[in-house]
């Protein structure tokens, strides 16, 4: 463990020597470079300095109303930062003119926290739509895709049927199948067990750990479960909303072995004494 000092801040950085598809390689995909973010003269965070790596489970936590679902609107381009830089790789999101930007923006799959589905389409509707929006694939390739999707969130033979007619982890799923459509990097999830009974989340971190490990995408996910945040987590950032910047990132779990910061120590244990 080590401590990093910035300009306004000092927060605890843990890093481990692992990435989940090579053990040698830790590359950055998404680099975050001293972004605040603002609503007009309100800041919500200030300051922000972490990197998402190739591969990563990459979790933002901290406690209700800090800004983590700012900060994901932020890094897939739904809302531009007050200061600072958000790079893949080489390519700042920011200094692309609006049109370039759509264009990048379709390198991401976005799993919205209550599934987004729309209710009068199928389910392979609601996938098929992003593909013949995007694409120059006919009508059988498409249909081919669909039930590809479905068939990797454990939904073969739900096609036809409509969102009403699911279960609520299944449309977290059909989601996620959405989210996968045109084959995306990165993959983004806002709060995607919110509304899940223990079973059906327990179900869906496993997912997403088969996709991380099949796919070798690199996930973001927004989320306050602590369960999922230690089944799935292979790094993180700690938002606090007191101080308005980040005072923690790493791993979840040596966060809890190692992190000495009340407030992160108080988050990850449920406010329970070591």
């Amino acid at each position: 463990m080590k401590s990093k000092t910035s300009k306004s801040q000092e927060y605890i950085d843990i890093e481990l020597d692992t990435c989940p598809l090579d053990p040698c390689v830790s590359e950055p995909n998404i680099i975050v470079r001293d972004l605040t973010m603002a609503y007009g003269t309100n800041v919500i965070q200030r300051d922000l300095n972490f990197n998402v790596n190739r591969g990563d489970i990459f979790i933002i936590m901290g406690g209700s109303g800090c800004g983590k679902s700012t900060l994901l609107r932020h890094l897939v381009g739904l809302q531009s930062p007050a200061k600072g830089r958000v790079l893949y790789g080489d390519v700042s999101l920011w200094d692309m003119n609006p049109d370039e930007r759509e264009g990048f923006m379709r390198r991401f799959g976005i799993l919205y926290q209550s599934g987004a589905l729309w209710s009068s389409m199928t389910l392979a509707e609601n996938i098929a739509l992003t593909l013949e929006e995007y694409t120059d694939l006919s009508r059988s390739e498409i249909s081919e895709i669909v039930s590809l999707k479905l068939a990797l969130v454990g939904l073969a033979g739900f096609e036809d049927y409509y969102p009403s007619e699911i279960s609520g982890g299944m449309k977290k799923r059909a989601g996620l199948a959405r989210a996968m459509a045109l084959d995306p990097e990165i993959l983004f999830f806002d709060e995607p067990s919110a509304g899940l009974d223990p079973i059906s989340a327990r179900l869906l971190d496993d997912l997403i750990l088969e996709l991380r490990d099949s796919l070798g995408s690199t996930i973001v996910i927004v989320t306050h479960e602590l369960a999922s945040i230690f089944a799935i987590g292979s790094n993180s950032v700690f938002l606090d909303a007191e101080s308005k910047t980040m005072i923690a990132t790493g791993n979840p779990k040596m966060l809890l072995e190692e992190c000495t910061n009340p407030t992160v120590h108080a988050f990850l244990t449920r406010g329970r004494n070591r």
